[in-house]
C-alpha cells in the first residue's frame, strides 16, 4: 500500500513539474517575440447593394449587405506599417453616403487618417510603410497622404495599378489614389518586414494580380492573419465562393488553398477585413492586439 502512495504522489509531482516547465517555456516564447501592436481604424463602409457580386452564381440573387472598411497600423521596435488605407477621404465632406454611378455600392467615410492617428500618439510621418491588400478603391482611399512612406507592393500589382490601360481608361481613379508613392520596394512573393519573422506579408494573387495578406505573429492574440480580400464574407470563405470582379478565378482558388494550409500550419486567428463581425472584434485604436 505504502509503495502505491509514494507511485501515486510521484507521477503526481511529475506531471505537475511537466506542467509548470511547459508554462515557463511558453512563458519564455512570449517574452522572446517583439513588442508588436495591431491598431484597428474605421476606413469608412461599404453598403453592397448588389451582393450577388460576390460569387460566380446566383447565391446572393437580390441580397444586400453592409461591409466594414478598416485599415491598420502595426507598430513594431524596429518601425511602424500601415495596412491598408481605407474609402477616398473625400467622403468625409459628404453629409450623406455615396452611391456612385451603377448602383451596386453606397459608401461612408466619417474621419481622416490624420485625425485618427492622433488617436495613437502619432503623425502620417511617423508611417514607416504602407502596404495595401490591393489597389481597389476601397482599399487606397488616404494612401497618398503617406508619401513619405515606402510602398509595400507586389511587382504584378505595381504594373497593374501602373499600365497605361488603368491611367488612361475608366478606372484612372486607381492610380490617382497610389501616384503619390513614389518610394516603392518592389516584391516578388512574400515579405517578412522587420527581419525577425513577426511580420509577414504573404502573397495571394487572385482577386487582383499582386493581392496580398498580412501575417502577424502577437504575444497575446498570437498568430493572426488579415485576409484583405481573399474573402470577404464567412460564407465565401466556408464555400470557396470567388466574386464575379476578381482579376483571376484560378488564381483566387489555388491562393484558398495555401492560405488555408497556411492558418492550420500556424494555428492562426483569421479576421476576414470586410465581414462586420470580424471588424466589431477588434479593439479599436488607441486600444490595441498584441
Amino acid at each position: 500500500m505504502k509503495k502505491l502512495i509514494f507511485t501515486l504522489v510521484f507521477a503526481i509531482a511529475f506531471i505537475s513539474c511537466k506542467e509548470v516547465k511547459k508554462e515557463a517555456e511558453e512563458a519564455i516564447v512570449k517574452s522572446e517575440k517583439p513588442d508588436v501592436k495591431l491598431y484597428t481604424f474605421s476606413g469608412g463602409t461599404v453598403m453592397v447593394n448588389n451582393l450577388e457580386l460576390f460569387s460566380q452564381d446566383t447565391t446572393y440573387q437580390g441580397q444586400s449587405k453592409e461591409f466594414a472598411d478598416p485599415f491598420y497600423v502595426v507598430s513594431h521596435p524596429k518601425g511602424n506599417l500601415m495596412w491598408d488605407a481605407g474609402l477616398p477621404e473625400g467622403l468625409i465632406a459628404s453629409p450623406e453616403p455615396i452611391t456612385p454611378p451603377g448602383g451596386a455600392f453606397t459608401i461612408s467615410r466619417k474621419d481622416s487618417v490624420i485625425n485618427q492617428l492622433k488617436s495613437i500618439g502619432m503623425t502620417v510621418e511617423d508611417i514607416d510603410y504602407i502596404a495595401l491588400s490591393h489597389s481597389h478603391f476601397d482599399h487606397s482611399g488616404h494612401a497618398n497622404t503617406l508619401k513619405n512612406a515606402t510602398w509595400l507592393v507586389q511587382d504584378a500589382e505595381y504594373d497593374m495599378i501602373t499600365s497605361d490601360e488603368i491611367k488612361n481608361g475608366e478606372n484612372a481613379g486607381l492610380f490617382e489614389a497610389i501616384k503619390e508613392l513614389t518610394n516603392v520596394k518592389k516584391l516578388d512573393g512574400d515579405f517578412d518586414v522587420f527581419g525577425d519573422g513577426s511580420v509577414l506579408i504573404k502573397a495571394m494573387p487572385g482577386h487582383t494580380p499582386g493581392h496580398q495578406v498580412l501575417y502577424l505573429d502577437l504575444a497575446e492574440n498570437g498568430p493572426t492573419l488579415l485576409t484583405g480580400d481573399l474573402y470577404h464574407l464567412y460564407e465565401n470563405r466556408e464555400h470557396k465562393r470567388v466574386p464575379i470582379f476578381n482579376f483571376h478565378v484560378e488564381q483566387t482558388l489555388k491562393s484558398m488553398d495555401e492560405f488555408e494550409a497556411f492558418a492550420k500550419e500556424k494555428n492562426a486567428k483569421v479576421y476576414l477585413q470586410h465581414q462586420k463581425e470580424d471588424f466589431n472584434k477588434m479593439p479599436k485604436a488607441p486600444k490595441y492586439l498584441n
